[in-house]
């Protein structure tokens, strides 16, 4: 019999993500240590949450719109029983160890609060945002002068590499973790929720770090490509979300800048964006 104290809840926020949706449930589904598995739909129009195979460990919940990411993975988490949670993309393929070795090692690491696995892109290279560091208004601009090091960190030699932050793309933790530092956000609609919920589980004075032998391959964007603009808007609104909350690595005068400079940025990016969402129309 499974021991119900190691149980895995993995919770796959769905919104028009197409085929690789079932993908990844199935993964999910045969992957170890996972008892249940809740895919919450974001207001879904090509059927692919409806098309799910039956299985009793599966259920869908289905909101009548798109609450945005942070909602749904705690009405993810509400819905479930399961003392470990997994937030998994729907474009995101888990190895069958990943959510048991996630698991094990927050297990065995009382001071470690939430563990991210080694997700690498479809061609298997290291994808940048699986190591993150918090984002700051210098780190920024040494990003974009070509930096790579400002705001990700490489893949590290050992079993854990200690990071600020992991990909929402794959994350776990424990129920009692999540609960205590607060849950996810609501007030995030699409991005930077996952770097404030890992901000905040620091906060609590636990560890966040990714486990080098777990794996996972991200496809990214599945659901996104269409509504390039949409993403951009909220990506630099969670940004500017998170600056308010955690500031921008000085004070207030610094935070002031960093806000300017993700509105400025977006307004740069936007009608670019634009374009190619009034493109992805056309072709239907």
């Amino acid at each position: 019999m499974p021991d119900p104290g190691r149980a895995i809840a993995a919770v796959v926020v769905a919104h028009d993500s197409g085929s690789v949706l079932a993908a990844c449930v199935a993964r999910l589904l045969a992957a170890e240590g996972v008892a249940e598995v809740l895919v919450v739909d974001n207001g879904s129009r090509d059927g692919a949450p409806a098309a799910l195979a039956g299985d009793p460990r599966l259920r869908v919940l289905r909101n009548g719109g798109n609450p945005g990411f942070a909602v749904a993975c705690n009405q993810g988490v509400a819905a479930s029983s399961a003392p470990w949670i997994a937030f998994v993309n729907p474009d995101c393929f888990v190895a069958a160890d990943t959510p048991a070795r996630l698991r094990d090692v927050l297990v065995a690491d009382a001071g470690l609060g939430l563990a991210g696995a080694d997700v690498r892109d479809a061609s298997g290279a290291p994808e940048a945002a699986a190591r993150r560091r918090d984002p700051t208004l210098v780190r920024l601009l040494r990003s974009a002068g070509g930096d790579r090091g400002a705001l990700h960190l490489t893949p590290g030699d050992g079993p854990l590499t200690a990071v600020d932050a992991v990909s929402g793309a794959l994350m776990l933790l424990s129920r009692a973790t999540f609960e205590r530092a607060g849950g996810f956000d609501p007030g995030y609609r699409l991005h930077a929720e996952d770097l404030d919920l890992c901000r905040r589980v620091r906060a609590i004075g636990l560890r966040v770090a990714v486990v080098e032998a777990a794996r996972a391959t991200h496809l990214k964007g599945t659901s996104s490509r269409r509504r390039p603009l949409f993403v951009a808007f909220h990506k630099h609104r969670g940004l500017v979300r998170y600056f308010r909350r955690w500031g921008a690595g000085g004070g207030r005068a610094t935070t002031a800048l960093a806000v300017t400079a993700a509105w400025l940025r977006f307004g740069l990016l936007a009608p670019w964006a634009a374009l190619r969402e009034a493109a992805a129309r056309l072709r239907g």
